[in-house]
């Protein structure tokens, strides 16, 4: 009997690179600190060794075939890495891989911002060609309250050096992350800064307190409102009418209350008709998002 294949995989991906070849090429999150955010609590992070890259390569071709189109690259911050070791990786992968048309990681915006253009652009060279960037929220105040390490005007400059070397720029935020007290806050400044930077891609979460996170114990200490899903709704509705972007909006996740996709600003009007009818809809008195999933 042909012994299982196994090598160390991500432990987590966007839902977008669900058929995507996963390779970690980092363990772990360098920053770790957001108050949201549980992913990579327990694991120390540390950068592979091109060794044991190169062989989790040699056993990914077996389960995928090289005949794979996309590949993913993990853990939290890829980019944090020394830029020629990257590149060496990526030509490994091209190696093992020939035929991907598309290669993507996860990596934090304040890296993009403090990268060298020169740097970014041979990394696209080198073919790597989309980056998953977490921005959250848009407004200063929430943004230090989950301790995210990122200033607005960073998020701002990250994907404009991002999308002058040449990358697709797919950019992640939390409904509810203000709780309600900093709700407004939290979803016209957002768009602000969406509107200034203008990515690829917008993907909308909802904030689920997961127990272990900081925010998970302001809620059980009073200091943290969460939003109940009639407000839910409210912020979506409010970001999506100020953004004024060029991007592709996808609410494509299981925590979020609805689905919605669509090119902006092409597909505005009809989303927000049909997110008005669905906000007519809930009761007042809906369910907090926290009691959603767990």
């Amino acid at each position: 009997m042909r012994e299982r294949l196994a090598y160390d995989m991500p432990p987590w991906r966007p839902p977008s690179e669900a058929y995507s070849v996963l390779i970690r090429v980092t363990r772990g999150c360098p920053w770790n600190r957001c108050a949201f955010c549980i992913m990579y609590k327990d694991i120390p992070f540390e950068v592979k060794s091109l060794e044991e890259i190169e062989q989790d390569l040699r056993v990914a071709r077996e389960i995928y075939g090289e005949q794979a189109k996309r590949l993913f690259i993990g853990d939290s911050d890829s980019l944090v890495v020394k830029s020629t070791f990257l590149v060496k990786v990526l030509d490994e992968i091209y190696e093992y891989f020939p035929n991907l048309q598309r290669v993507t990681s996860y990596t934090r915006a304040r890296t993009v911002a403090n990268r060298k253009e020169e740097d970014l652009r041979k990394l696209r060279q080198h073919g790597l060609t989309r980056l998953h960037m977490g921005l959250e929220s848009g407004g200063e105040e929430v943004l230090k309250m989950v301790n995210k390490g990122l200033t607005p005007e960073e998020a701002v400059v990250a994907c404009k050096k991002a999308l002058k070397a040449g990358f697709e720029v797919s950019y992640y935020v939390i409904l509810g992350l203000g709780g309600q007290e900093l709700s407004r806050v939290h979803t016209v400044e957002t768009a602000r800064v969406l509107n200034k930077a203008n990515p690829h891609f917008i993907r909308l979460r909802t904030l689920i307190p997961v127990p272990g996170s900081d925010i998970y114990r302001w809620i059980e200490e009073g200091r943290f409102k969460p939003l109940i899903t009639r407000m839910i709704l409210d912020e979506l509705i409010t970001f999506l009418e100020h953004l004024e972007s060029s991007s592709w909006v996808v609410a494509d996740h299981i925590s979020n209350p609805v689905y919605i996709e669509g090119r902006f600003p092409e597909d505005k009007e009809k989303i927000l008709k049909e997110l008005y009818k669905i906000r007519s809809s809930v009761p007042e008195s809906s369910c907090p998002t926290d009691q959603l999933l767990l």
